[in-house]
């Protein structure tokens, strides 16, 4: 397609560019075509003929599953889809934020665009076709390894056909890639760039070359290269100039004692600093050198330029071996050039052979680069190479003075000189990169009389110009006067040649120095060449004496030449006949002469041993032969082994031997006829090695005498062959024990005999030599305890046999074929030499081809199958077995040797036919070995499909070996259900069958559905869906077992509900049906199916938990239910009614509980841990717990609760979390299991590290109160054990608990409601409202953005209201989101005067069931000019199912209450608020608590100075009218109690303002002034002249002093020894709670409401404060609007003027109702006489109810406890009684059974909620603590218990809960007209909550200690210090008491196996 095509005209085929579509038809006329888009998916359609491009393709498979395949080149096919399936991954890599990976990824696919292009135009050669699909291959590879996508087996470039090769064909193809040869010869590319030194000015030599430290010499030629002045290349035009490759470095020179020495050498003046005009004459001097370990570029081969430091030597005497001494590290004998001398260079170790290196460095050969050689031969002597190379070496000189007073300056110039004395021209190379010259000039030594240069040069003489040639050097003497002139002084010369023909021999030649004059004619060197060159070596016979000379001159010389020698046995024995004599002597000593010399002059070798042999091969014939052995032998060295070819190029061309054939076979068969004596060994075993081409010779030489005689003596010449393989055969039937000679000879023998076929083969006829090669090997010996070595070079010789020509062909392999099997079957018995017994059987595969249907193969086949299919199936059993060597050599042989076997075994199923399966089923005698076979070929496949048998991008690999299987397995079926059936039936068959069948079903590399659109294609269109087939299979096999199902129930339930997991339509119809199956086979058998049920459910959980399922499944399991009612076949299986109904029940079951495990896969897979993660696991820990009765499944939940709750550092849900499981365990030392993290150990043990860890997390999440609490509990549990050590550190903990509770910071956190509304959210969300506890400093913006960011596709709802029924059923996610304000449980504590907010901050947000949320409105008409007057308030209160905080971050509203508040009620609260509000900033600035009193001079300002709203002269005009009065008649008392809040306040102000004059500073006072002046302004307008006695400010009121009315009482009632009264209020009016909402409803409502009292924008918020919050999602959170009902804004909330910031608690948690903290405030103390004690009623604190209420109101419906976790719900009993509260002292709590939700107080009962009831409070002379006798410490009870345990986790003994009632209470205070119900009893044991007075109920009181009796003060008293408690027995806490009351004895309980 090359134009996209929308498609929009009716049957139009949507088309985008690049798609691949077949043509079906084209109409006539119209430009249209019908087509099947076919590039993954099938659709037909229409589509103009002119938006695409056509192609060639052929079809196969024509019809349903027809393949379309391009006739374009594979490479171009693979390159588009591979490309198409990148495209999709490569933009998912930039949404991964892979960005390297991502860009890498883009370049290569754009140079792949740009190589098909080449491709597509078709221009490139041949060669470079080739070039570019390697390039293409090796790309696509590295993108699909980085992908993690499929190994692309290929063959040239091109992906193999899987139908097309064999498995071990595939298989080597796989394997191919993961074993790349490492390279064996290595390249050293060096580019000089420059050298940086700032005293340059001359130009330079820089000498490249590498130097062996270890054997003290140079390796390799010299680079040479020139400089200019500026220390630059001299000619950077041409690169071979100044880069170089140092080539053939083999593996053992890359060592760190390889150096690269670089020697720099100035042209210039003989001294660096001279003048310029001191001498014209310029000299070679050092200058310096470098050197650098090769082993420093092995590590990164870097091709960034290096800087190498430039040394000189100290003296220039040690210039020759200076870079030894930098190597050395000798520091006194060099020292830096300069401090910023340096030499860049560039170097790059390359690795290959050269031909390799040019190809993929093409550019640099291109441009240029010279070659450096090593020095001599290379490691692998090429033939044809043609070298003539003499290197010299300039070693050193010894000269006299010369009559001079200071030594010469002595500079060496040499030539090379012909025969006629002319100079050669251009013979003298200094180094690679410079072209050669005629001469040679040293470099100079200053003033040294011995110097020593060591300076290689290279002589490339040709070998025509060798003879008569010779070195000729001259010495002179260079002045450093300004002439600057030399002198001559001597000369010295070597001829290159001795007469006898003879090179020069390699060493140091010492040469004589001849002295001269400057002037002495040297040309003519006939002169000088009859005098002696060298000490000691005369010409010829010239007896001319050496005159005595100190003088020498040392040069060392070394030849490499392929054509000349240095040996004269080597030209004795060329030159034979001119010396018939020495022919025996030059034979014998041929073995003593130099390879080397031996192949350079290989064919003239041979030439001359044959010719020997021809004319006298009697008496020479054995030397002949010993001397070809030995040639022979010498080519298998690996330096010699490339002149193979040249002797095989000999044989055929050259070799003229038409007799040599007799000799040879008569000597070769006298060595084997000798193998037994011993003293032949040696030789015999050298004549064996060479016995390959001894028989080419033969067949050579016989072929040449039939040719030359016609034919003649072919019998003579078969018998002597038979002869001679006779005496072999023979030879190999010795048996030997051990390791023998004899053994070491057939070894040898085998090595090479295999090499022999295909010579026999130009000779004799395919099955003779068959034969004969069958007869050798069927002598070998069958013992498999002989010699190791042996057996292995057997088998070797077997791998050549079956890798060789003669076993290709057909006839011969059939009678090879048995031998072979044999020698392998013998083998593999014994389970050796496996490696060499798989590559033979991976040979013998490779040969059969697929589907071949010629007889021939057909046997073979059976012949395998009868001999090897039992062994190679128990050898792969074997060697998966074994267990793996660490190493990772070894393991990779262990993968080879087990995928060659695995290969093996698959080729040879997939060659079998029906008929051969049932000739292997019908040979085993018995049903055990069928079975046996079975069970082993199953096991087999179990290991085959295992995901560690193959790499993990092998899928082609796989996907053969599956459908293998999965035929195999169809034809075993048959014999399976034939034999193992009825009375026959065989469970573990049976049993592995399925187990087979299933994990083949579940395989990774069948899950279609995870494979890209192509592959999946591809793999369909080849192979189909094998899983749905294998599915069939399963189905058909259960239908046949019979009632032999109930074995397999429930064992195959898990295994089966895995398949069915799998989103396949198709397996998933096949297989569901079985489970129905189950149940009914079960229901028979037990009349239920509770194992059915449990296996399901355990299964589902660890398999949904793996990523497996759907929600389609859950739909499809789902539709289990209906298949009962429409299919009859099933209903007549149901005998009973109830099978029905608990099939039903069972799949609802299951269903719900896939529903939770698809949330929560699907909240796990989110990356970080966020609310849904949570709220997720808390819903299926709770389904595990109350539905499933699932112990071990819970308590994994929980600790993944625990988890995930760390991870988001919520600490305090951590520690709640925790405790669930801490609640199972029991203080007891029963033994636990390993379990999860926890070690085996006691239950003691376990619990005590479950309270530690629970302990430190309350701790960092500031729950402090909590940890004290769990701190007691395990001090009493160490006091019992008298471990004295652990409970001192356990009391010092507590302390230090105390000690942050009123030093650190707490921070009060947030809450907000959130509704979840549409059908898109979780299940464990949807349609439902929760609380949520806020992060610390998070208000409502905050957490609106952190909820739309988890939940990126929801809606947020803009307005408060409950949505309607379309929001609940809407396919999309509304949220709703508002801020709520707590109600606390224990009022008592937060009004309570004098305990410091830190304890205060923590009951104010913790353990909260309720939360409330405000909305004013106007009902009727609104007074303008007195708003309040209509001002209502709705307020919704929200019942939590569990408390905040618990487990969980939020939890579900269970309840909701909405009521309306009158005008006049709002009014009440607001001024009980505000008068709290003044009461405590009052007492803080008395108490100097406050640092700074601006808000308490902002808040007597805004209520005594009201200018926004009016302040309460509003309340006047609107509440205290006579109309008003008149049309409310029952607020009579409402009124009535406005008037006292009101006078209330006005005392409260002045007491305030008399307060603020004592402290005021005085800039301040003039405001104070106007403060006072209008107080009395206000107090007139009130109509309060003064105030009464009863409501003086008296100390009794305030603490501190501050004058304090009670806020309840009635004024004229009021007394300092009055009891505090409650009276009864409007069921709207709720306790005073501190909170303030983060926002109002709108700013209109917050105007309504900033004018109630007129308070000012910047006044403190008071903790005792309860605003009537106004919260909404749609105004801000930080709005500083005024509240609904409050006077102070909630702006103020963190006002950064208050002082004390620390009260404030963000992290409180709260622990279990039992343990739940509350307290009391203090009450005005009572008169003794009225002093009462404590009506206990039961052991339970009693929540109050309104009694105006209606009557299903007032039984408010109770939760389960913060431990329990069970949706059910609990009837909460109501009270109406209030109590008077004693002072709130922190108890020990006592251990009991069952906590209910709301425990406000026990011991004091928390005032009445009622405002128009109350009671006179009675009070416990003593907060002594005491047990009831009905209490049982250690019997948790289920429901709404402490532990809240489930039936199935703890069987609970019921609570002997006797309840005493108040028994002669004393009677009880009333005031006015108020009475008093009674309070309705519960029974349920109630645990107190911490710091509350836990004070039990006893047949009479117990007098309070005089230590701690509370004396009549006028002022209330402080916090009393903690009642002393006894320590009980047996764990539980009681107190000091006078009477003991009996305990009953705990019942036996079952806690956690866990």
């Amino acid at each position: 397609v090359i134009a996209g095509f929308r498609g929009t005209v009716p049957h139009g085929l949507s088309l985008e560019i690049g798609d691949t579509v077949q043509i079906l038809e084209k109409c006539d006329g119209v430009c249209f075509f019908f087509c099947f888009y076919i590039n993954c998916f099938i659709f037909q359609g229409i589509f103009p003929s002119n938006y695409i491009h056509l192609k060639n393709a052929c079809v196969k498979n024509k019809g349903q599953f027809e393949m379309v395949i391009p006739t374009e080149d594979s490479v171009i096919t693979e390159m588009t889809s591979t490309l198409r399936d990148w495209g999709t991954m490569w933009k998912q890599l930039y949404v991964r934020n892979e960005g390297d990976l991502f860009h890498r990824l883009w370049h290569i696919m754009n140079e792949i665009l740009d190589l098909r292009r080449q491709v597509l135009v078709g221009h490139l050669t041949h060669d470079r076709m080739k070039d570019v699909k390697r390039h293409i291959t090796a790309r696509l590879d590295w993108g699909n390894e980085q992908l993690g996508l499929d190994l692309v087996p290929r063959k040239e470039y091109a992906m193999v056909d899987p139908e097309e090769i064999s498995h071990y064909g595939m298989e080597h193809r796989h394997r191919k890639k993961d074993t790349p040869v490492p390279a064996s010869s290595h390249h050293l590319f060096v580019q000089m760039k420059s050298l940086m030194c700032s005293n340059l000015g001359e130009e330079l030599e820089v000498i490249f070359s590498l130097f062996d430290s270890k054997e003290n010499r140079p390796i390799s030629e010299r680079f040479f290269l020139r400089l200019n002045r500026n220390g630059l290349p001299k000619c950077p035009e041409k690169p071979e100039r100044h880069c170089s490759l140092f080539v053939d470095l083999g593996s053992s020179e890359l060592r760190k004692d390889i150096y690269i020495t670089v020697h720099i050498i100035r042209i210039g003046r003989m001294g660096a600093g001279e003048k310029k005009n001191a001498c014209n004459v310029q000299y070679r001097r050092p200058f310096g050198c470098a050197v650098l370990s090769i082993a420093d570029l092995l590590a990164g081969d870097s091709k960034d330029d290096l800087i190498l430091k430039v040394y000189m030597c100290n003296t220039e005497s040690d210039w020759y071996q200076i870079h030894e001494n930098i190597i050395k590290k000798l520091n006194a004998r060099y020292n830096l050039t300069g401090s910023n001398a340096g030499l860049a260079v560039s170097l790059q170790l390359l690795h290959g052979d050269i031909e390799q290196i040019r190809r993929e460095y093409t550019s640099r050969f291109t441009h240029g680069v010279s070659i450096t050689r090593k020095l001599g031969f290379s490691n692998i002597i090429m033939p044809g190479e043609m070298r003539n190379d003499l290197y010299i070496t300039v070693e050193r000189g010894e000269f006299e003075k010369g009559g001079k007073s200071v030594a010469r300056n002595v500079e060496v110039t040499m030539h090379v000189v012909d025969s006629s004395g002319q100079i050669l021209k251009d013979f003298i190379s200094f180094g690679s990169g410079e072209p050669p010259a005629s001469e040679y000039h040293s470099f100079v030594l200053y003033h040294n009389n011995g110097p020593r240069w060591a300076e290689l040069l290279k002589l490339p003489i040709p070998v025509d110009k060798f003879r008569g040639a010779h070195i000729r050097c001259e010495f002179r003497h260079c002045s450093t006067k300004e002439k600057g002139e030399k002198k001559l002084f001597g000369f010295s010369f070597m001829p290159l040649m001795q007469e006898n023909g003879r090179t020069l021999p390699d060493g140091t030649h010492e040469l004589i120095v001849h002295k001269c004059e400057e002037n002495t004619n040297l040309q003519d060197s006939g002169r000088y060449l009859k005098l002696p060159f060298s000490k000691g070596i005369f010409l010829g016979n010239n007896s001319q004496a050496v005159k005595t000379t100190k003088e020498s001159f040392w040069i060392t010389s070394f030849l490499c030449s392929t054509k000349l020698t240095q040996n004269g046995d080597m030209l004795d024995l060329l030159k034979w006949r001119t010396h018939p004599d020495k022919i025996a002597g030059c034979l014998s000593k041929l073995k003593e002469i130099d390879g080397s010399e031996i192949v350079k002059f290989l064919q003239d070798t041979l030439d001359t041993l044959f010719g020997i042999l021809d004319e006298n091969s009697q008496k020479y014939g054995s030397k002949v032969f010993d001397c070809l052995v030995h040639i022979i032998n010498l080519l298998q060295d690996s330096k010699f082994h490339h002149f193979k070819p040249v002797m095989d190029t000999y044989i055929e061309s050259h070799f003229a031997g038409a007799l040599a054939y007799r000799d040879l076979i008569k000597v070769l068969k006298w060595h084997i006829d000798r193998v037994t004596e011993v003293e032949l060994h040696e030789h015999i075993q050298e004549v064996l090695k060479a016995q390959e081409y001894i028989f080419k010779y033969i067949v050579q030489s016989r072929r040449l005498f039939s040719i030359a005689t016609g034919g003649q003596n072919e019998e003579e010449f078969r018998c002597c062959i038979q002869e001679l393989l006779m005496s072999v055969r023979f030879f190999l039937s010795q048996e030997s024990r051990g390791a023998s000679a004899l053994s070491q000879l057939q070894a040898v023998f085998l090595s090479s005999f295999p090499s022999v076929y295909s010579e026999l083969l130009k000779l004799f006829d395919v099955r003779e030599v068959a034969n004969l090669v069958h007869d050798a090997l069927g002598s070998l010996p069958t013992v498999m305890h002989g010699d190791e070595s042996l057996q292995a070079v057997k088998l070797q010789s077997i791998g050549k046999t079956v890798e060789s020509h003669l076993y290709t062909n057909p006839d011969s392999r059939y009678i090879l074929l048995p031998v072979v099997l044999h020698h392998l079957h013998m083998h593999l018995q014994e389970q050796k030499d496996l490696i060499m017994c798989a590559r033979i059987l991976s040979n013998i595969f490779c040969l059969i081809k697929k589907n071949s249907s010629e007889k021939s193969v057909l046997e073979e086949i059976d012949v395998i199958v009868n001999s090897l299919l039992d062994i190679l199936l128990r050898t792969i059993l074997e060697i998966t077995s074994r267990p793996q060597s660490s190493g990772s050599a070894m393991r990779l042989q262990f993968q080879d040797v087990t995928g060659e076997f695995v290969s093996c075994l698959l080729s040879l199923l997939r060659q079998m036919t029906d008929r051969h399966y049932q000739q292997l089923l019908d040979s085993f005698n018995t049903k055990e070995d069928l079975r046996d076979f079975l069970l082993q070929i199953f096991t087999v496949f179990r290991i085959l499909i295992r995901p560690e048998m193959f790499p993990k991008d092998w899928t082609v690999m796989r996907l053969v070996a599956n459908n293998v299987i999965i035929t195999t397995i169809l034809y075993l079926s048959d014999a399976l259900r034939k034999n193992f059936l009825n009375e026959n039936f065989d469970y573990k068959i049976w049993d592995s069958y399925f187990f087979l069948a299933v994990i083949f079903i579940n395989q990774l590399c069948l899950q279609l559905e995870m494979f890209t659109p192509s592959k999946k294609k591809k793999v369909l269109e080849k192979y189909g869906d094998m899983r749905v087939t294998m599915g069939c299979e399963i189905f058909s096999m259960w239908q046949n077992l019979g009632e032999h199902k109930l074995h397999f129930i429930p064992a195959l339930i898990g295994p089966f509900l895995e398949v069915t997991l799998i989103p396949q339509p198709d397996l998933r119809n096949v297989m569901i049906p079985i489970f129905h199956d189950m149940m009914d086979w079960e229901q028979r058998r037990s009349g239920n199916f509770k194992q059915v049920e449990a296996k399901l459910i355990d299964k589902l959980d660890s398999l949904m938990s793996e990523g497996k399922g759907d929600e389609t499944y859950r739909e499809l399991f789902n539709s289990i239910i209906p298949l009962f009612g429409p299919y009859p076949s099933l209903l007549k299986k149901i005998e009973r009614e109830t099978w029905r109904e608990s099939g039903v029940s069972l799949i609802a079951t299951v269903t719900r509980l896939m529903e939770r495990l698809l949330d929560y896969r699907d909240c796990m897979k989110m990356g970080e841990v966020d609310g849904k993660k949570i709220g997720c696991t808390v819903s299926l820990l709770n389904f595990y717990k109350t539905e499933l009765n699932k112990e071990e499944m819970y308590i994994r939940y929980i600790h993944k609760l625990y988890d995930l709750h760390l991870k988001a550092q919520n600490f305090t849900e951590a520690a709640y979390t925790l405790l669930l499981y801490d609640e199972l365990l029991e203080w007891s030392d029963r033994p636990l299991r390993e379990f999860l993290t926890y070690p085996m150990q006691t239950e003691w043990q376990r619990k005590e590290c479950l309270h530690l860890t629970i302990i430190q997390n309350f701790d960092r999440g500031k729950c402090w109160e909590n940890g004290i609490i769990l701190c007691r509990k395990i001090a009493e549990q160490y006091e019992s054990y008298y471990d004295y050590r652990n409970l001192s550190k356990m009391r010092m903990m507590e302390a230090s608990l105390y000690d942050k509770i009123m030093d650190q910071q707490r921070l009060e956190p947030e809450f907000f409601r959130v509704g979840f509304y549409g059908k898109k959210f979780p299940f464990f969300l949807r349609n439902k409202e929760f609380v949520c506890r806020g992060h610390d400093y998070e208000r409502l913006e905050a957490f609106q953005q952190r909820m739309l960011n988890e939940f990126p596709h929801a809606i947020a709802m803009q307005h408060a209201n409950q949505p309607d029924e379309t929001i609940f059923q809407a396919e999309a996610q509304y949220l709703q989101i508002y801020a709520v304000t707590p109600i606390p449980e224990n009022q008592e504590v937060l009004q309570r005067d004098g305990i410091p907010n830190n304890i205060k901050s923590f009951y104010k947000v913790n353990h909260i069931w309720r939360f409330r949320y405000d909305r004013p409105f106007h009902k009727g008409t609104k007074d303008k000019e007195n708003e309040f007057k209509s001002l209502w308030v709705e307020r919704t209160t929200l019942i939590l199912v569990q408390s905040l905080p618990g487990i969980s971050r939020w939890f579900e509203v269970e309840k909701r209450e909405v009521v309306e508040m009158s005008p006049l009620e709002n009014a009440i609260e607001v001024l009980e608020n505000k008068n709290q509000q003044l009461r405590t900033l009052i007492s803080q600035c008395q108490t100097r608590q406050m640092q700074n009193i601006n808000p308490l001079t902002m808040c007597l300002n805004g209520v005594i100075d009201a200018a926004v709203n009016g302040g309460v002269a509003r309340y006047q005009e609107a509440f205290f009218v006579k109309e008003y009065i008149l049309n409310h008649p029952e607020d009579g008392e409402k009124i009535t109690r406005l008037r006292e809040l009101m006078l209330e306040q006005a005392q409260i102000l002045e007491f305030g303002l008399a307060v603020h004059e004592k402290v005021v500073p005085q800039d301040m006072r003039p405001l104070h002034k106007k403060l006072v002046d209008q107080f009395f302004v206000m107090k007139s307008s009130l109509g309060i002249q003064e105030f009464s006695a009863c409501v003086q400010a008296s100390p009794i009121h305030f603490p501190n002093g501050s004058p304090r009315v009670c806020r309840n009482s009635i004024p004229v009632s009021m007394s300092p020894d009055g009891a505090r009264v409650i009276p009864r209020r409007s069921p709207l009016s709720y306790p005073a709670v501190n909170r303030y909402s983060s926002s109002s409803l709108s700013s209109q409502a917050s105007a309504e409401v900033s004018n109630i009292t007129g308070q000012s924008e910047s006044s403190d918020e008071v903790f005792n404060m309860q605003p009537s919050p106004s919260t909404s999602s749609l105004s801000s959170a930080h709005s500083a609007s005024p509240n609904v009902t409050s006077s102070a804004p909630s702006s103020a909330r963190a006002s950064p003027l208050l002082s004390d910031k620390h009260k404030h608690s963000r992290e409180n948690s709260c622990l279990s109702p039992r343990e739940r903290p509350c307290s009391a405030i203090y009450p005005i103390p009572l008169e003794t006489s009225q002093r009462m004690p404590f009506n206990h009623i039961g052991d339970g604190a009693l929540p109050r109810s309104d009694s105006n209420l209606p009557g299903p109101d007032k039984a408010v419906n109770t939760t389960p406890s913060s431990w329990s976790l069970d949706s059910g719900k609990e009837a909460r009993n109501t009270s109406e009684s209030g109590k008077l509260i004693s002072p709130p002292v922190p108890p020990r709590p006592a251990q009991t059974a069952s906590p209910a939700r709301h425990i406000a107080s026990i011991s004091p009962s928390p005032a009445g909620r009622s405002p128009m009831k109350g009671s006179v409070q009675s009070f416990t002379p003593s907060p002594v603590e005491y047990h009831s006798s009905g209490l049982i410490s250690n019997s948790l009870v289920l429901s709404g218990s402490y532990s809240s345990g489930i039936s199935s986790l703890s069987r609970c003994s019921t609570s002997e809960t006797s309840g005493f009632e108040s028994q002669g209470s004393e009677p009880t205070v009333t005031v006015s007209s108020y009475s008093v119900p009674e309070e309705p009893v519960r029974k349920e044991s109630k645990t107190p909550p911490p710091y509350s007075v836990y004070e039990r109920t006893l047949k009479r009181p117990v007098p309070l200690p005089h230590s701690l009796s509370i004396p009549p003060a006028t002022d209330p008293p402080a916090l009393p210090p903690k009642p002393q408690l006894v320590r009980p027995n047996n764990l539980e806490n009681s107190s000091r008491r006078t009477e003991q009351v009996p305990r009953p004895r705990p019942l036996p309980r079952k806690v956690s196996q866990l």
